[in-house]
């Protein structure tokens, strides 16, 4: 996890001897330098993936691929609105219809949010899965799902709803984001993840906010309703931070 939240996220997964980016929304430059804290190389990777076309996932997308040649994945709704520019190349997938990339396996799921054709991204590997789910105002069957299923979920926990009430924006702004094409509240994650509760799983709180959230009060409202200690609950602590996660 190179970027998780307001400002910008950014994903690699590994598996083998194949890295594959999920979403890119800083520079390049950014992105690059956050790479090398990770001792990650652009030039390890086999692709960049879209789960939808907000600038704070598609922003260093298009740098990448045309400078280090890499193709861009997503669906076709997405690649139209993305406004990336020239890419080195791109691969079009349907929702719902997996696809491989070397040894990992991907299946894009869909979730409600305020964007042409978001994706979530349920990934297989070697006998091991993962999830990544954000930017979704609803968590639907499919996530569901997926979430009784893998050994790390990486899910929105988005806002705290009184911080959100009561916070700095306008009627309209606070209206959307509770909406079911919004974002996850820190409650509904939890309820979320204790309705499919499973063992072993490892969780990581994504696209935390920086003014209606904290990431102390996103791991304390998941763990308490996991009936789990704090630091079995992991998401980005601050603006430079960078995770590694195992599975």
């Amino acid at each position: 996890m190179l970027a998780s939240g307001s400002d910008g996220n950014c994903t690699v997964v590994r598996c083998d001897d194949t890295a594959i980016m999920l979403d890119a929304g800083l520079s390049g430059r950014r992105i690059t330098k956050l790479m090398e804290c990770a001792d990650l190389g652009p030039d390890e990777l086999s692709g960049i993936l879209l789960t939808h076309e907000h600038s704070d996932h598609v922003k260093g997308a298009g740098i990448l691929s045309r400078r280090y040649k890499l193709p861009i994945y997503a669906n076709e709704n997405t690649l139209i609105c993305s406004n990336i520019g020239a890419v080195s190349s791109s691969v079009i997938f349907k929702t719902l219809q997996p696809f491989s990339i070397g040894p990992l396996t991907i299946r894009p799921l869909p979730i409600s949010h305020n964007a042409a054709e978001p994706n979530a991204f349920h990934i297989v590997c070697e006998g091991r899965s993962m999830l990544l789910a954000t930017d979704l105002g609803v968590v639907n069957g499919e996530v569901f799902s997926a979430l009784r299923e893998v050994d790390l979920a990486m899910i929105e926990s988005n806002h705290d709803l009184n911080m959100l009430i009561h916070g700095p924006y306008p009627p309209m702004l606070k209206n959307e984001i509770r909406s079911d094409r919004g974002h996850l509240s820190n409650i509904d994650c939890a309820r979320a993840l204790w309705s499919t509760s499973r063992e072993g799983r490892k969780v990581f709180l994504a696209h935390i906010s920086k003014n209606n959230n904290t990431p102390e009060l996103a791991r304390r409202t998941v763990a308490r309703t996991l009936c789990c200690c704090e630091d079995e609950v992991d998401c980005m602590m601050g603006p430079e931070d960078v995770r590694s996660i195992i599975v």
